[in-house]
C-alpha cells in the first residue's frame, strides 16, 4: 500500500484509504457507465424543501451511482451546480414564480443568467431554464400575463450572451391547464388558458423548446378510487381503454394524459412542439383520506414507469418518440406544506435509505468522508483514476 498511500505526494489516513476504495468503485460504476452510454434515460427532480437533506456533494455521488444523468432543480442553487461540475450530469434550472415578473426587464434577465448560469458553464451542463412553475394553476392574472414576456426576455438574454442553442427556455405546467383530457384525441386546454397558451406555443416552436407538463395519475386515483382502475394507473396488466375516435388503446393513464396534451396543442395549430413530463411520481405515505399512498403502490408505479422508459416506448399517438420523464422526487421533503403525501414522494429518505426498491443501486457516502472542498474532491477523483491505471498495469504485467 506504500505506493497508494504516497500517490500525489499526500499520505492518506486509513479512513481515507477506505473511502478511496469506495471512490474507485463509484468511478467504475458511474463515470465509466456514463462514458459507455449506460446512464438511465430517466431524469430526477431534486427538490430541497427540507431541513435534513444531505449536502450537494454527497447527492452528486448518490445520483451518479444511480446512473442518473438528468436532474431538474426548482432554482439555480450554486452549491448544487458546483457539486456537479465535470460530472456530465445535465441540469434544468428554474426561475421561481416570485421572480418571473422581474425577468421582463432585459437587464434583469441578463444579470440572472450571468449570476446563476454562466459561471457554471461548461463544467456543469445546464441545458434548460424553466421560467415559473405551474403559473396557470393559481389566480395571479398579472403573473400569467407576464410569463411569456419573461420567457422571451430570458431567451433574448441567452442570445446576447452567446448561450442560445446551448440553453433553452420553457415553463412547466400543471395538468389542470386542461379543460378536457379524455378521450385523449379530444384533449383541449381550458378556455381561460387558451389566450395565453397560443402565443406560448408559438414561442416554444420558434425557440425549439419543449412543452413541460406535470402529470400525476395518482391524483385521479386519489379523487375517485372506486371508479379509477388501480391497474390502469399503475401500469399493471389490464384491458386498457380505447379512444373511439383514433381507435388507439391505452393501457395506462399517464400516456393518455400526455396524448391529450398533444391533442390540445394540435388543436391550436402546432405539431412542432414536443411534450416532456417534467414531474410524475407516487407518494409512499399520506393522510387517512389519501387513498393509495403506500410504499407498495409507489414502488409499482415508479418501477413500471422505469421499465417503459428503458424500452424507449412512445405514447400511442407518438409511438416513435420515446417518452421523456423526470420522476418526482429524489428525497422526501419534510418541510413541504399540504397533506402528508406532499412530503413523501421521495425515492430516498434523507439518510440515503431507499423508500422502496425499484432497482436503483444508489450510494450516499458518509458525511465525514464527503465534506471536502472542491479542490480536494477533484484531487480524490484524480487519485482514484491513478489507482485504476495502476491496477490495469499490474493486471497486464501479471
Amino acid at each position: 500500500m506504500a505506493t497508494a498511500e504516497r500517490l500525489g505526494g499526500a499520505r492518506w489516513p486509513p479512513s481515507s484509504r477506505c473511502f478511496l476504495l469506495v471512490v474507485v468503485l463509484l468511478v467504475l460504476m458511474t463515470d465509466g457507465a456514463l462514458l459507455r452510454g449506460e446512464a438511465m434515460a430517466v431524469g430526477i427532480n431534486y427538490g430541497q424543501i427540507a431541513d435534513n437533506l444531505p449536502s450537494p456533494s454527497r447527492v452528486s455521488w448518490l445520483l451518479r451511482s444511480m446512473q442518473v444523468s438528468k436532474v431538474k432543480l426548482y432554482d439555480a442553487d450554486p452549491h448544487v451546480l458546483g457539486a456537479f461540475a465535470d460530472t456530465g450530469v445535465e441540469f434544468v434550472v428554474g426561475i421561481g414564480n416570485e421572480n418571473v415578473s422581474a425577468m421582463m426587464d432585459p437587464s434583469a434577465a441578463r444579470a440572472w443568467i450571468q449570476r446563476h448560469v454562466q459561471p457554471f458553464l461548461p463544467s456543469t451542463r445546464i441545458t434548460c431554464i424553466t421560467v415559473g412553475n405551474e403559473v396557470f394553476k393559481g389566480n395571479d392574472t398579472a403573473l400569467k400575463a407576464n410569463l411569456l414576456p419573461a420567457m422571451e426576455s430570458v431567451y433574448q438574454a441567452l442570445g446576447a450572451l452567446g448561450l442560445r442553442g446551448r440553453v433553452n427556455v420553457t415553463t412547466a405546467h400543471s395538468l389542470d391547464i386542461m379543460g378536457n383530457s379524455f378521450p385523449p384525441s379530444a384533449g383541449a386546454f381550458r378556455g381561460d388558458v387558451v389566450p395565453y397558451m397560443q402565443p406560448i406555443l408559438g414561442f416554444l416552436a420558434m425557440a425549439g423548446s419543449p412543452f413541460l407538463i406535470n402529470c400525476y395519475p395518482y391524483f385521479a386515483y386519489k379523487a375517485d378510487p372506486g371508479n379509477v382502475p388501480l391497474d390502469y394507473v399503475l401500469f399493471r396488466p389490464n384491458a386498457g381503454v380505447t379512444d373511439t375516435s383514433t381507435r388507439l388503446t391505452y393501457d395506462n393513464m399517464l400516456y393518455a394524459q400526455v396524448d391529450s396534451v398533444y391533442a390540445a396543442i394540435q388543436a391550436l395549430g402546432h405539431t412542432d412542439v414536443d411534450v416532456k413530463i417534467s414531474e410524475t411520481g407516487w407518494p409512499s405515505r399520506g393522510d387517512p383520506d389519501e387513498a393509495g399512498a403506500t410504499p407498495e403502490y409507489a414502488g409499482t408505479y415508479v418501477g413500471n414507469l422505469l421499465q417503459r422508459i428503458q424500452m424507449k416506448q412512445g405514447t400511442p399517438m407518438r409511438p416513435s418518440v420515446p417518452i421523456d420523464v423526470y420522476v418526482f422526487a429524489l428525497f422526501n421533503e419534510n418541510m413541504k406544506p399540504g397533506p402528508a403525501s406532499e412530503r413523501n414522494y421521495g425515492l430516498y429518505y434523507p439518510d440515503g435509505t431507499p423508500v422502496y426498491n425499484v432497482g436503483f443501486r444508489g450510494y450516499l457516502p458518509p458525511m465525514d468522508d464527503m465534506e471536502y472542498s472542491e479542490s480536494t474532491r477533484k484531487a480524490v477523483h484524480l487519485h482514484a483514476l491513478i489507482l485504476i491505471l495502476i491496477a490495469s498495469i499490474a493486471l497486464n504485467l501479471s
